[in-house]
């Protein structure tokens, strides 16, 4: 019984092996393969790229850039006057358009710079 046990694991060992190198073989053949074909994809690619960026037509924007620039800042400086407004009116219990208005800035500026 013993002499079966060892052959079954000389066996295994050897099939291991065989599978072993039965995938590194298969793997060289793989990646010569693939170097070929790589290159060949590689040049297939930029021709394509080529022939696409050649046909495409440049791009025509609706909005230009310095008008999305533009309506961005005064979209900003909406923000800001509205949330003094809602700060100054609803929350400090204020009119709310008084925060407009030059005195009221004038007013906040020399309570915070007041020396005593």
């Amino acid at each position: 019984m013993s002499n079966h046990s060892d052959r079954t694991v000389v066996d295994k060992k050897s099939r291991r092996e065989y599978k072993q190198e039965k995938k590194k073989d298969s793997m060289k053949k793989a990646e010569l393969n693939s170097k070929t074909t790589e290159k060949q994809s590689r040049k297939q690619q930029k021709q394509e790229k080529n022939e696409k960026s050649n046909n495409k037509k440049p791009r025509l924007r609706i909005f230009p850039i310095w008008l999305r620039v533009i309506i961005v800042l005064i979209l900003a400086a909406t923000a800001l006057v509205l949330g003094l407004m809602i700060g100054y009116g609803i929350l400090g219990d204020g009119i709310p358009m008084d925060v407009l208005k030059k005195e009221t800035w004038q007013h906040i500026i020399d309570i915070v710079t007041k020396v005593e």
